[in-house]
């Protein structure tokens, strides 16, 4: 097979294939606002408690 003729490899496309539905900017996740350790604390806390429970 002749290889020549069959072209170069694509290119990269420099975009991502999807965005984060959390990504930094976003309307769940702005910019400048970074979620305080005790929400999180409590968020996990409360899920290990409905784990555990049901």
């Amino acid at each position: 097979m002749d290889y020549s003729k069959s072209g170069g490899a694509n290119m990269a496309k420099h975009a991502p294939a999807h965005s984060e539905h959390n990504a930094k900017g976003s309307k769940k996740n702005p910019y400048g606002k970074a979620a305080p350790k005790a929400e999180l604390l409590a968020r996990m806390k409360a899920a290990a408690e409905k784990k555990k429970d049901g």
